[in-house]
């Protein structure tokens, strides 16, 4: 099934993620072909309502979607591709060291809930921020663009458990100091501050460990439905962050 160029799951790529869905009961309803909308509404950028006849219905795509988002299927899945992927590249399953660094986006228009305006950079949406090892993503969150980096990142303290046992620093700049690098410290982490952008230099100056999230804000520009926020709730928007991961890792190790 190809749909306006979009290529479909490989029987190697779906191997590699069927038994983290709940596949074993037998439904009328294809998860493959569920996955396979999801990755096709995250690249295009399609509405829901306009998902091409040759996907379930978008309904029953949309329920999965946010199910799979609150019971932690999407976390799971994500977690276990960054590591599979890990492992290809000859790499420790779980990273000893991550980065974490925030995008301000526009907004769609007539949505107004966790909506704030980012002064320095002049764009009135959300701030999503992205925590990286060196290119994947292992934890996403959006809210409004007014709100401190500090404050705004500490619910990704809470995920940890994904992360895995290896780490120990958290590769930030001085916008995190403060409320996340006391929650980092409580929780047995060490925080580093990468210094920032000179105001002699010219150009694009890659600052050492971030630039990795800097690239990963560059990839996520090649899926539509990231080049702005379009969702009602910011958990929408994380959610498709993760989809989009979940689509490169598949993309590296088909």
């Amino acid at each position: 099934m190809m749909v306006g160029g979009y290529q479909p799951l490989t029987d190697s790529q779906w191997q590699g993620i069927a038994w983290l869905l709940p596949v074993q009961r037998q439904r009328r309803l294809c998860l493959r072909r569920v996955v396979e909308a999801l990755r096709y509404i995250c690249c295009t950028g399609c509405q829901w309502r306009c998902l091409p006849a040759a996907f379930p219905k978008w309904t029953a795509v949309y329920y999965y979607f946010r199910r799979w988002q609150q019971d932690g299927t999407l976390q799971r899945l994500n977690q276990a591709l960054n590591q599979a992927d890990r492992q290809a590249h000859g790499q420790a399953t779980t990273p000893d060291v991550l980065c974490l660094d925030s995008q301000s986006v526009q907004l769609a228009p007539r949505i107004a809930e966790h909506r704030g305006t980012d002064g320095g950079k002049c764009i009135n949406g959300r701030r999503r921020q992205l925590l990286v090892d060196d290119g994947r993503v292992w934890a996403g969150r959006s809210r409004a663009a007014n709100q401190h980096d500090s404050r705004g990142a500490a619910p990704l303290l809470l995920e940890r458990r994904h992360w895995g046992p290896r780490l120990t620093p958290m590769v930030t700049d001085s916008a995190y100091r403060g409320h996340f690098a006391e929650g980092l410290r409580a929780r047995g982490l060490r925080h580093e501050e990468v210094s920032g952008r000179s105001p002699t230099a010219q150009g694009v100056v890659p600052m050492g460990p971030r630039w990795v999230v800097e690239r990963t804000f560059a990839w996520l520009n090649f899926f539509r439905r990231l080049v702005m926020d379009y969702e009602y709730t910011p958990e929408s928007h994380a959610a498709w962050m993760l989809w989009a991961n979940v689509s490169l890792c598949l993309n590296r190790l088909q």
